[in-house]
């Protein structure tokens, strides 16, 4: 019979640390804490397998399941020695969710469970204290009636403002015994009207029906969003754990909070998180109450501190913390609750934390002896290095922030103030820049907050959802800016008398918490040393080289700096289009035949010789692919009259008979039509007059510094071995010419681009011919595809949300597809030409799934931007040990 429950608790478990797609992570993470001896309250959990059965078997669960829950109960009551449903002596429980990827609060809980109205007496009799056990009874109502029932938690919301306005109450902390117990009622007269249900008394039909509803939120549309931004299968399922309540709303010597064992913000090794007196987890997580801190902090006073607060019961939890620390080898995220001062530990998982302290947290971990170096780069996700090219505001302005909040995501981000998460999406998808203004955010908003360039709150802190959310996103983030007073009805906030409105355009500091009118200028910041460190780590462990792919002085020198192995690609159409050139260009273009040609190739060549020398003279020692001229004959056309007016006058020609000429040479589909290899078998003095620029700029170089660039000449968009021959003709005798001319011998490769379905299949007959193939990932996926990339945003959007497709296949190589004639072309090239050499040079080089894939098949080389360097430079050394621990 299969096992739906695994339980825990009392220094015993029958799962571990491992089982996360059976049990979850929160499930995996019990259990192992459980088995090396840490107070974890006991519980059960139920496997990731039932919420595949009962979303596949219409909402039912296995019938073996219920004899399986009611054992796991059984062992549960005789633990902590009370009963579940009993007056006299009841159990509570709680009900959570769980996946095996950290999805933190993109599904549901219910906390209290099991109480009624018979029970809630017996438990404020057990506890003596009947303001704590209605305060227990009436979050359980809101939880379950938000969770399981679909009431609408502003009801509950607004019940309690009401209630507490009748009680002049500001906080519900205010609130008496009788004012929780009114509230109650109140409560369950909601769930009636609202699902025309009666609120269960029976604790066995609440525990099924939270077991039920924790489940269906696995495809809430928070959920779904979450595991579309974070490429998460939706396969898996999430696990449910029950489990005995502990309570931090049990008096004053009572806390709940989150503890992070270092600072997920700096990755500084040191006390880091939230607590509150007489409260529950969700007051802290969900920004409700502002908590205080672990300990002294700007915001905080010394006294407000946890190690003031309880000074025993903090260092009982950091010598936890740093137990677990050492157990697991990363940084955790720990929910912990003392009642009556005793410590339990609710959870425990690995922490979220900023790009660069993850950085620090890789490289201090390595150099403590806690993980290896292989194990560090490992531990960064490459495609998140981005985030630290976000700006941060630039102090020399001497503007001052209107408002102050925690810094709770890093970052500078100005944009126009939105107070509603669909507004953020439909104004982000016309263009605008927004920040997402919010009194708190909870997990309905992340779509919202994905939008966003900037987050602010007026409440929660720095465990918040909106903090953990927006460190996840790489989002700039304030969270607890308490003088911002937000009137969303009015989509407007006020700070003092500063009213910021709808529309009004400010700029936040999530490094600083400092808010600001208007745009403030913003600085670049520089790579940390620690990323320098990690990287040279990954130069150690990666097989594939990784080059850069550049078009202009200020993109070599970058290649160089940021250690790029050679350059993939150099475009050489960006130093066609420059305005003094373009009209010798356009003229170029609109020649009708060789002869008119041959002055305008006569006045670009010493240029072209110019551009390729100072290139050469910044990448000598590297190889160098240059691409032969590429982009259609329409880019240089003109467009406007003024235009058309000055072609005339620089041909000598009236502007209808410019007009009839840019008619004749106007192309339907440029993109597809006469471009690329095409130009060059049209018109091969322009091949000539290019490859004899690049074959005398690297004789200069060679003879200025005795030292020159490897050429790798690169033939784009053929089709077959016939034009990749015609144009191989005219690359060899041209280097033939110059090294007579000269007396140089230049090492050269002559090569093409992979970027149509039909040169992938015929590779093997190019290869015959070719030096190297170099994939062109971009027009490839174009082809393969039938859409470009400037017009897919129409719908590419619309079929990740549908799953029709998981990824933007202009952003991740598409692998069955795509890949598929990547893998084909390299091995049919190879089975011909072992010693080809085969890269990819378009913006896939620079996607960490993408370089992979390239290790994966065996390629060379990867080729993306410059910037993009050291998140391939990672990837392809996580590449490397990810292929070595499978074989």
């Amino acid at each position: 019979m299969e096992k739906w429950i695994y339980t825990f608790g009392g220094g015993v478990a029958e799962g571990s640390a491992g089982m996360e797609d059976l049990l979850g992570s929160k499930g995996a993470n019990l259990a192992e804490m459980s088995t090396i001896g840490l107070p974890v309250p006991p519980g059960f959990t139920i496997t990731t397998d039932v919420c595949g059965y009962y979303h596949s078997h219409g909402s039912n669960f296995p019938d073996t399941l219920d004899g399986a829950v009611r054992e796991g109960l059984s062992q549960l009551e005789n633990a902590r020695g009370s009963r579940f449903g009993d007056p006299e002596n009841p159990l509570l429980v709680s009900v959570r969710s769980g996946s095996a990827a950290s999805m933190p609060g993109m599904m549901d809980t219910v906390l209290n469970l099991g109480l009624n109205d018979a029970v809630v007496e017996g438990l404020a009799r057990k506890s003596g204290d009947r303001r704590f056990a209605y305060d227990c009874y009436r979050r359980f109502i809101n939880m379950y009636g938000e969770v399981v029932l679909d009431v609408d938690g502003f009801l509950f919301e607004e019940a309690a403002d009401e209630i507490k306005e009748d009680h002049g109450a500001d906080f519900d902390r205010d609130l008496t015994a009788d004012a929780f117990a009114i509230m109650t009622v109140r409560f369950k007269e909601i769930v009636e009207s609202e699902s025309g249900k009666r609120f269960p008394e029976d604790p066995l039909e609440q525990l099924w029906g939270a077991i039920g509803g924790v489940i269906r939120s696995w495809n809430n549309q928070r959920a779904v969003i979450y595991r579309s931004l974070h490429d998460i299968a939706d396969t898996t399922g999430t696990a449910v754990t029950v489990q005995a309540m502990v309570f931090g709303n049990l008096g004053h010597e009572s806390v709940t909070g989150v503890a992070f064992t270092r600072n997920p913000s700096t990755g500084v090794k040191e006390p880091y998180g939230e607590y509150l007196p007489n409260a529950q987890g969700e007051d802290v997580v969900a920004g409700l109450r502002t908590p205080l801190p672990l300990v002294e902090s700007p915001m905080h006073g010394a006294a407000e501190a946890l190690s003031a607060h309880a000074p025993g019961l903090f260092d009982k939890l950091q010598s936890l913390c740093d137990r677990l620390e050492r157990h697991y080898g990363d940084v955790q995220d720990i929910e912990f609750t003392a009642e009556l001062g005793e410590l339990f530990l609710l959870q425990t998982r690995s922490a979220k934390r900023t790009v660069e302290a993850g950085l620090k947290i890789a490289v201090d971990m390595e150099r403590e002896g806690l993980i290896s170096r292989r194990a560090a780069v490992m531990r960064v996700n490459p495609d998140d290095l981005d985030s630290l090219l976000y700006p941060s505001v630039d102090p020399s302005t001497g503007a001052e922030p209107v408002a102050r909040g925690l810094p709770a995501s890093p970052g500078a981000a100005s944009g126009i103030v939105v107070f509603d998460p669909d507004d953020a999406i439909s104004r982000s998808r016309d263009g605008a820049h927004v920040i997402l203004v919010r009194k708190e955010t909870s997990p309905n908003d992340v779509h919202g907050m994905h939008a966003a360039v900037g987050i602010v709150t007026a409440r929660g802190g720095l465990t918040s959802h909106a903090a953990v959310v927006a460190r996840g996103m790489g989002r700039p983030c304030i969270c607890g800016a308490s003088t911002v007073r937000i009137d969303a009805a009015n989509t407007l906030f006020t700070v003092g008398d500063i009213t910021i409105r709808d529309g009004d355009e400010i700029t936040l500091d999530g490094t600083g918490g400092g808010i600001y009118l208007g745009r403030i200028p913003t600085i670049e910041p520089q790579l940390p040393d620690d990323l320098t460190t990690l990287v040279s780590w990954a130069d150690e462990i990666r097989k594939l080289d990784v080059r850069a792919n550049v078009e202009t002085m200020e993109d070599a020198r970058a290649a160089h700096a940021f250690g790029a192995d050679g350059i993939g690609l150099v475009s050489t159409e960006h130093t066609f289009f420059a305005p003094s050139r373009i009209m010798t260009v356009r003229e170029l273009t609109l020649a009708r035949d060789e002869k008119e040609r041959r002055p305008s190739l006569d006045r670009l060549f010493p240029l072209q010789r110019a551009d390729f020398t100072k290139l050469f003279r910044e990448l000598r020692g590297f190889p160098v692919a240059v691409r032969l001229l590429d982009p259609p004959l329409d880019e240089v056309l003109p467009e406007s009259d003024a235009d058309y007016q000055k072609t005339a006058e620089a041909l000598g020609l009236p502007v209808e008979a410019v007009r009839k000429r840019v008619a004749a040479v106007r192309q339907i589909v440029p993109v597809l039509g006469h471009r690329g290899c095409r130009l060059a078998i049209s018109y091969p003095e322009i091949t000539d007059m290019q490859v004899r620029a690049m074959f005398v700029a690297a004789s200069d170089v060679l003879q200025e510094f005795g030292d020159t660039v490897t050429l790798e000449i690169t033939v784009p968009l053929v089709v077959g071995k016939r034009e990749f021959d015609f144009v191989r003709i005219i690359v060899d005798r041209v280097a033939a010419e110059v090294e007579q001319e000269t007396g140089c011998t230049i090492s050269y490769r002559v090569g093409t681009l992979i970027e149509l379905p039909r040169a992938a299949l015929r590779a093997g007959e190019i290869a015959k011919s070719a030096d190297f193939f170099s994939f062109g990932t971009d027009d490839l996926t174009r082809t393969v595809f039938g859409m470009s990339r400037d017009d897919a945003d129409a719908f590419l959007t619309t079929y990740m949300n549908n799953s029709v497709v998981d990824l933007d296949p202009f952003v991740t190589l598409d692998i069955e597809g795509v890949g598929e004639l990547v893998r084909i072309a390299t091995e049919r090239g190879r089975t011909e030409n072992p010693e080809l050499l085969i890269g990819i040079c378009g913006e896939h080089g620079g996607d960490a799934k993408t370089v992979r894939f390239c290790h994966s098949i065996g390629l060379d080389y990867v080729s993306c931007a410059p910037n993009r360097l050291p998140v391939a430079r990672i990837a392809a050394a996580q590449a490397t040990i990810m292929g070595d621990e499978n074989t």
